[in-house]
């Protein structure tokens, strides 16, 4: 197998597990979009600075797709929380669940390049 097509693969499979994960982290979090507009949303799946410090962001302040476009980015990186720390079992389980996809398509483009190499 040519190394091309094999890096290309494993970017569309990390790009997808970052975008898949944004997306559920955006409908999930305090009963998704439409919960997050009305007065009093459920309670929050992730704890993002911006709550809580008030002082530091606009009145009524709430977190936007590009919020958990960032969660979404830096879990497929950083394999851990780096802003929004998840506070439910479920927000917990669901960037332990995308931290094993981001490691393991890192894993196998590592090991398959070596196999290459050699």
């Amino acid at each position: 197998m040519q190394a091309a097509p094999l890096l290309s693969a494993s970017v569309g499979i990390w790009v997808a597990n970052c975008l898949t994960f944004t997306l559920i982290y955006w409908l999930i979090d305090r009963g998704g979009p439409d919960a997050r507009i009305g007065a009093a949303p459920d309670y929050p799946d992730f704890d993002f600075p911006a709550m809580s410090e008030p002082e530091k962001v606009v009145p009524n302040w709430q977190p936007t797709i590009v919020d958990y476009l960032f969660i979404g980015f830096t879990t497929n990186t950083a394999f851990s929380p780096t802003e929004a720390m998840p506070l439910t079992a479920r927000a917990k389980a669901l960037m332990i669940a995308q931290s094993v996809v981001s490691l393991v398509t890192i894993v196998m483009l590592a090991a398959r390049a070596i196999g290459i190499i050699q």
